[in-house]
């Protein structure tokens, strides 16, 4: 069974409107110059990592990423010592463009856009599936290949885990809401999901009345 559910319930870290508008338009152009390099995936995989791994961990590089004040000079200086020998050209390139268009510090808003994008070329729908408990990635790729087959689409999807979740499995595909009844297939799989909460909260009970 389907439920539709209102475009307005997305979580508080979305961007607004114009910020993504303007993320998108970075990323198109970042995604057309990588396209014609043959390098997508190669490119995409450094703007995550550098947006969502290296900057957070370095508050100094990311300082001079998100300054206004800091001298286009200086952040041309920190990319090129950033990318040497480690990243695509066009990744350098597209890092550049971002410098001198003031736009550095949305670096990882637009690594999220271009992977959006690229998932929407490749006719992926963005999907969350949320689970009662966490599942290593062999469970998650079976899931996913699952729900792929059961609705007939491609997803781009990630999981959150929710302990609350008594069915065992809930899937969200834009912004309609599935829950395991959608197939007989996702029954059975969040079935044995919702088994498997009740095995891990009972050996828990266990562990704690042994101690």
């Amino acid at each position: 069974m389907a439920n539709t559910s209102s475009s307005h319930d997305h979580n508080a870290n979305t961007l607004d409107p114009s910020a993504e508008k303007v993320a998108r338009v970075y990323a198109q152009a970042i995604l057309e110059a990588a396209d014609r390099k043959g390098c997508r995936d190669e490119v995409l995989d450094e703007l995550r990592a550098l947006g969502t791994d290296v900057l957070p961990k370095v508050p100094k590089a990311r300082l001079v990423f998100d300054s206004p004040r800091v001298p286009l000079e200086e952040k041309t200086a920190l990319i090129d010592r950033l990318s040497a020998g480690r990243m695509q050209p066009t990744t350098t390139h597209a890092l550049h463009v971002l410098a001198r268009h003031g736009r550095l510090g949305m670096l990882a808003d637009v690594a999220v856009a271009a992977a959006k994008l690229a998932d929407e070329l490749a006719g992926r729908h963005e999907a969350v599936l949320t689970t009662a408990v966490a599942l290593s990635a062999d469970e998650q790729q079976h899931i996913v290949a699952d729900v792929e087959k059961k609705l007939g689409v491609a997803l781009a999807a990630r999981f959150a885990v929710d302990p609350a979740l008594i069915g065992g499995l809930v899937v969200r595909v834009g912004d309609t809401v599935y829950d395991q009844s959608i197939a007989s297939g996702l029954a059975s799989l969040g079935g044995k999901l919702h088994r498997r909460t009740i095995n891990e909260i009972q050996h828990g009970r266990d562990r704690l009345t042994s101690a």
